[in-house]
């Protein structure tokens, strides 16, 4: 009872010393606080025998995550699994397993070469309410190693380089191939913040599938194959490992399409970037920064995105537009917060200036169905490296889609659409759709589904005479009336009355 009655004591005791300390140390001036903050730090570091190495999330000033984190992160997957008892668990590689990792605030124990290590995960939320700038700022996570200083040598030359070649190994076995978009969303401080959300990226497109020229599309594939192992060609000739590629053409040519055949091929994630809902030319720089190697960015319909047509200086709007705006955006009305500015200059910035050299093995892909309302200076050489059309389906491409739709080779009915084909532009959309062996009255056999492509070219052909029929006649009607024409009409009293139009 009195042994008890001392520790109650001793505890209350050690309390209104620390209380006291903490209303003192108010009163103190800075540099005596920190000198005396510095030694004591000293002190217990002296009496205590552990060494601590932090891995922070992100890198960078923050602007960036960190790789030997990310490499850490898959290692501890597989090493702590069996003995942390707060686990996460997040969808493999082809949605047939589960990669578990230890949670939040858990510690594990590892074992190296007789060596005891301790392993922790842990995350700190600010306290202080200021508006963060950057995503990574609302959770601040790491990873803490634990170890006895006699093992300091044995951590620094073997361990380490033990975990990051394991991390990075279990890394490429459960990697999962992902289509990123951006959003923007809320932190806790009410401030919008933009960055990368993700789905499973399970688009079944590959080149063997896609309907195109054979020769064409051997040529996309050598170059998609060229860049994938260029790494020492791209430091020798001292530029950015990237490739840019323009595609174009009318709506329904497969340009969505051959984007995914293009990262199925070459094994890379996809980051589908909305321009329209980002803030400023600063917050782009941030989003390709957080892009990680072995990607593509994809700008579809770049010429719808944005104003990048190369108007870049502002001309005079007719005053109807002028009012229109007004009543759109009042004098001192405040903007849409969804409004974009970001500038051709910040974009030509992002596909190749300096930001585009942080990371390597990228793909940077605009699309567009007018390729003539695009700045020059946005899809000149060099920055796109490779103008892809896609237009409209030739004889070669109908025979991939019989194959992948009908299993068909040949058939009697493939001469009279290869003769329709040369003479009728058909969409490669509109191909696939005709030979659908499926319709809403039950399943077609593979004739029929021919029948109804050329009875498809027979219309179309029409329409297309039809159309250039309309359009000589407005031709030669708006002719006449520039030029001037002598229009007779009937006699009346023995005399030819003449009208000039």
């Amino acid at each position: 009872m009195l042994m008890q009655t001392s520790w109650t004591g001793l505890g209350t005791s050690i309390a209104s010393l620390m209380f006291l300390w903490t209303m003192i140390r108010k009163y103190l001036p800075r540099q005596f606080d920190l000198y005396i903050s510095t030694y004591t730090h000293k002190i217990f570091s002296y009496f205590y025998p552990y060494i601590e190495i932090t891995f922070q999330e992100y890198s960078g000033n923050r602007f960036s995550h960190s790789k030997a984190y990310t490499t850490i992160k898959s290692y501890l997957s597989a090493a702590t699994s069996e003995r942390a008892r707060k686990l996460k668990a997040d969808v493999g590689k082809d949605s047939s397993n589960l990669v578990v990792t230890m949670d939040d605030h858990e510690q594990v124990t590892e074992e190296f070469k007789g060596v005891k290590l301790w392993w922790s995960s842990n995350k700190k939320t600010p306290r202080t309410q200021t508006i963060s700038f950057y995503p990574a700022q609302d959770e601040h996570r790491y990873f803490t190693l634990t170890f006895h200083h006699r093992d300091r040598r044995l951590v620094m030359d073997c361990y380490l380089a033990h975990v990051m070649e394991e991390g990075k190994a279990i890394a490429v076995r459960n990697r999962q191939r992902k289509l990123y978009t951006n959003n923007r969303s809320k932190n806790w401080s009410g401030y919008k913040k933009n960055e990368w959300s993700y789905v499973v990226f399970e688009h079944p497109a590959t080149f063997e599938r896609l309907a195109m020229d054979p020769e064409k599309k051997e040529e996309i594939i050598d170059d998609l194959e060229a860049f994938k192992n260029g790494k020492d060609y791209y430091e020798k000739i001292g530029k950015a490992w990237k490739r840019g590629y323009l595609l174009y053409g009318p709506p329904g040519t497969g340009k969505s399409t051959m984007i995914s055949a293009m990262a199925n091929f070459l094994d890379y994630d996809v980051y589908d970037l909305e321009l329209t809902a980002v803030k400023d030319n600063t917050e782009l720089k941030k989003l390709f920064i957080e892009t990680s190697n072995k990607s593509i960015i994809v700008v579809e319909d770049i010429d719808c995105s944005l104003d990048l047509s190369g108007k870049r200086e502002k001309e005079e709007k007719p005053k109807e537009e002028e009012e229109e705006e007004k009543k759109k955006h009042p004098p001192g009305a405040k903007k849409e917060e969804h409004d974009s500015k970001v500038t051709l200059s910040g974009l030509l910035n992002f596909i190749d200036g300096l930001w585009s050299a942080c990371g390597g093995e990228r793909l940077i892909i605009f699309t567009t169905n007018h390729v003539e309302k695009l700045d020059p200076a946005l899809i000149r050489r060099g920055r796109m490296d490779k103008h892809i059309e896609l237009s409209y389906c030739t004889f070669e491409g109908f025979k991939v889609f019989a194959k992948n739709y009908l299993d068909l080779e040949s058939h009697p009915l493939f001469e009279r659409i290869r003769l329709m084909m040369e003479i009728t532009k058909i969409l490669p959309a509109d191909v696939a759709e005709k030979l659908m062996p499926k319709s809403f009255k039950g399943k077609r056999n593979a004739e029929s589904c021919l029948e109804d492509l050329i009875q498809f070219l027979q219309e179309a052909k029409a329409k297309e005479e039809e159309a250039i029929q309309l359009e000589l006649k407005s031709k030669e009607e708006i002719k006449s009336k520039e030029n001037g024409s002598v229009e007779i009409t009937p006699i009346e009293n023995g005399c030819a009355n003449r009208e000039v139009k």
